[in-house]
């Protein structure tokens, strides 16, 4: 076990510990690797040029909160380095900007990012004061519709593990699509469901498959009322049509938001893997990444029976944070206001603020936190988190944007994959304080 977490502990440190940013034109390589400061410090990051490129009209930004410039320039290089600083006066979050590229067009770029007292970093909003009554309304709303679940079997295309379709039904005559998957031998099973990210795409059987095979009893749904394997121009069509900008369609409205019945049908897929003979009655893990991981955290916070989440770079935080000039998380509501009130479009969000929920959680959770995200930034993400009262791991993974780059993630996957499910798996308590 020592030999274990040694090389835990060695694999974190070597991939937490590259540049913050690179690019085969420029590097950002922060002072701090870990990119976590204290109120008062100073940050210092030393940009190097490639010596076989001649880079033009390099500009910096720096960025408060992911959205406040704060300051901003042109980049001089000495010897192919540049250096770059910042000092914190309070908690928060900075992002660094760097641009160039031919003309005028600042097609190229890079970042750096740095975080200074995570813990002590507040929301810009406090709940609504009715935020339990109205979901807890909608829960009840939906334990009145019948489920009647469909499942159509399957090939696995793996040996020991069988699959289905399932169709399940959803509040005001809408549907859950996922798929299913469990091992062939034995009777119980620990329960894992996997929400999906932001899109409009089928899902692959292996996100099921490869679960069931180490033992899980696996749901993957569906985050819209489609078939989940058809050709990729049926989705292309959808993306184009009905469900294009889907994330502010009745955004205006708490009662007519898209997220309402998205929500609900991860609430509903809980419901349905609890009730089903196969699952062990003890372990029921939901996980997801970006709007995945909104999802996942609000499935924790709505569903009681829910024993731990686990979330990589979550969506739908802070929504009113550029109130406080920081930038939200995705999906954006405060901007995406276009022929609608915006106060209108800024109360209704804050009932699917993913923050929102966050106090209603009872069970462990790990989330992986990227301090370069701009699609869903850190600041907003981090406070929401702070008002976690449950057992907690938060990775902050210096070196990654929303998306998994040279690596950037798989800190965060590691303890995940190898960690954290494996022991849950095996009905072991979360690995927090390992």
């Amino acid at each position: 076990m020592r030999r274990f977490y040694l090389f835990l502990f060695i694999l974190l440190f070597l991939l937490n510990h590259f540049p913050t940013c690179l690019n085969a034109q420029l590097i950002i390589i922060p002072d701090k690797p870990d990119g976590i400061y204290k109120t008062g410090e100073k940050v210092q990051w030393i940009l190097q040029k490639n010596d076989t490129t001649i880079l033009n009209s390099v500009r910096y930004t720096l960025k408060k909160g992911g959205l406040r410039v704060i300051d901003q320039g042109q980049v001089s290089f000495m010897e192919n380095l540049a250096k770059i600083t910042y000092s914190f006066n309070e908690p928060g979050t900075i992002l660094l900007d760097i641009r160039w590229g031919a003309g005028d067009s600042w097609q190229d770029k890079a970042v750096g990012g740095a975080v200074a007292d995570p813990d002590r970093l507040k929301l810009s909003a406090i709940r609504p004061a009715d935020f339990d009554v109205f979901w807890e309304t909608k829960v009840k709303d939906l334990a009145g519709v019948p489920m009647n679940p469909i499942l159509e079997m399957g090939e696995s295309g793996m040996e020991g593990v069988k699959y289905w379709k399932i169709t399940i039904d959803n509040i005001r005559e809408t549907h859950i699509r996922g798929q299913l998957a469990r091992p062939v031998k034995g009777n119980k099973f620990p329960a894992l469901l996997i929400t999906q990210w932001a899109g409009v795409y089928p899902l692959q059987k292996s996100w099921v498959t490869e679960r069931a095979r180490d033992g899980w009893l696996v749901l993957n749904i569906n985050p819209h009322d489609l078939p989940i394997d058809e050709e990729p121009e049926f989705y292309k069509d959808q993306a184009q049509g009905l469900l294009r900008n889907y994330w502010a369609i009745g955004n205006d409205d708490r009662e007519t938001s898209y997220f309402l019945r998205m929500y609900l049908s991860c609430c509903r897929a809980a419901d349905y893997l609890t009730g089903r003979p196969d699952w062990n009655g003890k372990t029921l893990v939901v996980t997801g990444d970006s709007q995945g991981g909104q999802q996942s955290l609000i499935t924790a916070g709505l569903h009681p029976e829910i024993t731990a989440c686990l979330a990589l770079v979550p969506a739908g935080f802070d929504m009113l944070g550029p109130e406080v000039g920081r930038k939200g998380g995705w999906p954006h509501w405060y901007d995406h206001t276009e022929g609608k009130d915006p106060a209108k479009v800024h109360e209704a969000s804050r009932y699917f603020d993913v923050a929102n929920f966050i106090p209603r959680i009872q069970c462990p959770v790990l989330v992986g936190v990227g301090l370069l995200d701009e699609t869903c930034p850190p600041e907003g993400l981090l406070a929401g988190l702070n008002q976690l009262n449950s057992p907690k791991v938060v990775m902050i993974l210096a070196g990654s944007g929303h998306q998994d780059r040279q690596g950037s993630q798989e800190p965060y996957r590691y303890v995940r994959d190898k960690v954290w499910l494996p022991a849950l798996r095996k009905g072991k308590k979360a690995p927090i304080n390992r």
